[in-house]
């Protein structure tokens, strides 16, 4: 097979181009800019474009598919070439399903919580040997790609995202799978530049639960009100198993599972809700709870999500992936429940579309009310790329609701002030789904050790 992918250097879809080279297929790939680790990991595999941009001389009909990465626009000339020839296109989530459409798939939606949910279930499988398919959306630990395909595994487990599939395919990825088992963590608004409105966004989650092949599982947060609804007035014909918290208890910092008190090395309502929908999902695998149990002890955490860069008898520092209001709270609210006896200092980059929108940034309110310091950066170069006017601080404490919340848009200023503070038995929650305008967290957390 030779495949040509238009924006190879996307997150999945670099990680596809790796996985279909390692399956035997001829691979090449364009795009205008490619940043790391995409570009290293590319040219490890010898698929790193030679030269920057766009060529439609790089296509042509001996070309058997071109897949379409969400960074290319409707325009690009690879992309009307194609269109041009005829040569079959897909989204990526499309291929996914043409890779896995004879395997039992499991997709995991929701707005919150996906990626910990697929890793842990990546875990589980790979603790007893099991041979499957994936599509996950951070680098883990023991998986040297983000995606693997092959011809023999039996099962795929894919991280189903929301968003749209392509610049010409505007269904949510989601939608394209076709699960046999879907989880759904929960929904709280979000991509507001696609779904204008919250009804817009919970129909999406409606509709995937009609994608769900039939006497398919639907496995849910019981937790989750307008899930619940959702989940309630649907008539697809599949079987809906809700979950929720699972019994534990928290000892000086670990969390044990009960009965059997089982340590585990996360911590926090939101990842125990993780745990219990992989649980489930592993059932239906025909893997048991205690033998779940077993496995999932050694579960660090899925790459950016409460993860520890460096801890001592006083403090800890956290970098953490959260960066919508419902991430931010589970994540604050955690910390402050593992350690009670700590104060938290957290500090919330905010980068993307949605929360640099005046009118979604009230959604944020209360989310930082457990943090007793609480800190909101914002780089007024993301401001000036979105064309978007910046928010003053005053603007950022009333949509949070916190008039003792400090506000930064200067990285150095921000970093200033961090170590300028006592971090005795005190606790830091670094937040951010960007680089905090290239914040070096590491050094930082070196700084406070000093």
């Amino acid at each position: 097979m030779r495949i040509h992918f238009i924006a190879i250097g996307g997150s999945a879809m670099h990680n596809l181009a790796i996985a279909l080279h390692k399956k035997g297929y001829q691979i090449s790939g364009s795009d205008d800019v490619i940043f790391e680790p995409a570009k290293s990991r590319l040219d490890q595999y010898g698929l790193l474009p030679s030269e920057m941009g766009w060529d439609e001389n790089r296509i042509s009909t001996d070309l058997d598919a071109v897949i379409l990465g969400m960074h290319a626009r409707i325009d690009n000339p690879e992309l009307l070439k194609a269109q041009e020839l005829g040569v079959k296109i897909y989204s990526y989530p499309e291929y996914i399903y043409e890779q896995s459409k004879d395997k039992l798939r499991v997709v995991i939606g929701g707005s919150h919580g996906k990626t910990t949910i697929t890793s842990m279930i990546l875990h589980v499988l790979n603790h007893y040997e099991r041979d499957f398919d994936y599509l996950v959306g951070a680098q883990l630990a023991g998986f040297e790609t983000m995606v693997k395909v092959t011809e023999e595994a039996p099962v795929m487990i894919i991280e189903g995202d929301e968003y749209l599939s392509s610049p010409i395919d505007r269904r949510p990825k989601f939608h394209l799978y076709k699960a046999n088992v879907a989880v759904i963590s929960g929904i709280a608004w979000d991509h507001i530049n696609v779904f204008p409105t919250y009804a817009d966004y919970t129909l999406q989650f409606d509709k995937f639960i009609d994608t769900i092949e039939e006497n398919g599982t639907l496995i849910y947060c019981k937790a989750d009100q307008d899930l619940n609804n959702i989940v309630d007035q649907s008539k697809a014909k599949v079987n809906k198993i809700g979950y929720a918290i699972p019994d534990h208890e928290i000892q000086n910092g670990i969390t044990y599972l009960l009965p059997e008190k089982t340590a585990l090395k996360i911590f926090g309502d939101h990842n125990l809700m993780n745990l219990n929908a992989a649980k489930l999902v592993c059932k239906e695998l025909n893997i048991s709870y205690a033998d779940f149990d077993i496995a999932i002890a050694s579960f660090t955490g899925a790459a950016k999500r409460l993860e520890v860069i460096s801890a001592n008898e006083s403090t800890n520092v956290y970098k953490d992936f959260a960066h919508s209001p419902s991430k931010l709270k589970a994540t604050i609210d955690a910390v402050k429940a593992q350690f009670e006896n700590r104060k938290l200092v957290a500090c919330i980059e905010l980068h993307t579309f949605s929360s640099l929108n005046k009118d979604f940034l009230k959604e944020y309110a209360g989310a930082m009310n457990q943090a007793d310091e609480a800190i909101v950066f914002i780089d007024l170069k993301s401001f000036e790329q979105k064309r978007m006017e910046p928010f003053s601080e005053e603007d950022v404490q009333q949509a949070f609701a916190n008039p003792k919340l400090k506000f930064f848009n200067d990285a150095a200023k921000l970093k200033s002030y961090l170590l300028s503070l006592n971090y005795k038995d005190t606790n830091l929650l670094m937040m951010s789904s960007g680089n905090y305008a290239g914040f070096d967290l590491p050094e930082l957390a070196a700084l406070l050790e000093r």
